[in-house]
C-alpha cells in the first residue's frame, strides 16, 4: 500500500472529522506513524498496514485534543467533554499499540523471528574425549551445537 492510500483510507475511516483537518494532518500523521513504527512505505504486509493506519489516526486524534485544549467554553457549551474524549482515545489506542509489540516483538525488531534471541558463545575452552586441552589447535573451532559426548 503506497502513502496516498493510506491517507485516503484514513480520510474516508475519520469521516467527519475530516472537516477539522487539513491534508497536511494527514501527511504529517502518516509520517510520524512511520518514524514511530520504525517500518515504510509500501509494503504490502496487512499487519505493517493495520498498525500504521492505527498510529496515523492516534495523531490525528491528539492534534484534535491539542486543540481542542485551548478552548474552554464558548457559548456556555463545555468543550472540557471533547478534549476529554480525544485524550481517553489516544490512551487507549497507545495501549492497544503497546499490546501489539508485545505480542509481535518480530515485526518492530526490523529482524526476522530467530534473530531477535541471543547467540550461543562457548567458553572459548575445549577439551577431547580424554580431557587433553586442544583449545589451541589448529582445525579447533567453536561448538555451536551440543554434542552426544
Amino acid at each position: 500500500m503506497e502513502t496516498s492510500q493510506i491517507k485516503e483510507l484514513i480520510q474516508e475511516e475519520v469521516r467527519t472529522l475530516d472537516q477539522f483537518l487539513e491534508l497536511a494532518d494527514y501527511t504529517n500523521a502518516v509520517n510520524d506513524a512511520l518514524r514511530e513504527t520504525g517500518w515504510s512505505l509500501p509494503t504490502s504486509v496487512d499487519f505493517r498496514i493495520h498498525w500504521i493506519k492505527m498510529r496515523a489516526k492516534r495523531h490525528l486524534f491528539f492534534y484534535l485534543a491539542s486543540e481542542s485544549a485551548r478552548k474552554f467554553k464558548v457559548k456556555q457549551f463545555s468543550l472540557e467533554q471533547r478534549f476529554k474524549h480525544y485524550m481517553l482515545l489516544v490512551k487507549s489506542m497507545d495501549e492497544e499499540f503497546e499490546a501489539a509489540k508485545e505480542e509481535h516483538p518480530e515485526e518492530f525488531a526490523g529482524a526476522e523471528a530467530y534473530a531477535l534471541f541471543g547467540s550461543k558463545i562457548d567458553a572459548g575452552f575445549a577439551y577431547d574425549q580424554f580431557g587433553s586441552d586442544i583449545t589451541y589447535d589448529i582445525e579447533q573451532e567453536v561448538i555451536i551445537t551440543p554434542s552426544d559426548d
